[in-house]
């Protein structure tokens, strides 16, 4: 069979959702544009880089993520699920509420963790909340991008490796943090 005759034959809602993960991919990248920059402020600024061994795994999975959703899609031809419309819906939803937390932090997001030195923690946006509502982000994605087109494989394989990730990565950063000068008391 003939590439283009087995591209027509995938069906309408299988091409929405390969677009949405492009539109994923993309919106990653723009992300790394802006961790680069960003990181690069706090550095300017004194910033101390912590657990740097484990974010090579965590670009390792975040990538793999992206491109075993969709093999997992084409290869062994999964139908989207009943539920598919809702979680797409939900994955739209999320990267509205993972800009929420980048604005947020503004030239203080970035991938790493960077600890600028004299900077309070910052307490606004949704940090109000929660104290890491962008992994909120991460886990829920992690289980509704893939099973929106019925990935669940990738989504089970996500999930178990990035809670292995995050406990890494959350007692890294709270060890970071807790060297922050307490935020200022809300009038």
């Amino acid at each position: 069979m003939v590439l283009s005759e087995w591209a027509a034959g995938l069906p309408g809602e299988t091409w929405a959702w390969l677009g949405m993960m492009l539109l994923t991919v993309a919106e990653r990248l723009v992300e790394v544009v802006v961790s680069k920059r960003n990181a690069a402020w706090s550095f300017a600024r004194g910033g101390v880089e912590h657990g740097r061994g484990h974010y090579p795994a965590m670009v390792v999975l975040h990538t793999a993520a992206l491109i075993a959703g969709p093999a997992e899609v084409l290869l062994l031809h999964r139908a989207m699920p009943a539920v598919g419309p809702a979680l797409f819906v939900a994955a739209a939803a999320l990267q509205g509420l993972r800009w929420w937390c980048i604005t947020t932090l503004g030239p203080r997001w970035n991938t790493r963790v960077i600890i600028v030195p004299g900077l309070p923690p910052v307490r606004g946006g949704p940090y109000r909340y929660l104290s890491h509502p962008n992994y909120v982000v991460v886990v829920l994605e992690g289980l509704v991008l893939p099973l929106s087109h019925g990935a669940w494989l990738t989504a089970g394989a996500f999930t178990v490796l990035n809670a292995l990730l995050l406990r890494v990565r959350l007692r890294c950063e709270e060890a970071a943090l807790a060297t922050l000068p307490p935020a200022p008391a809300e009038a």
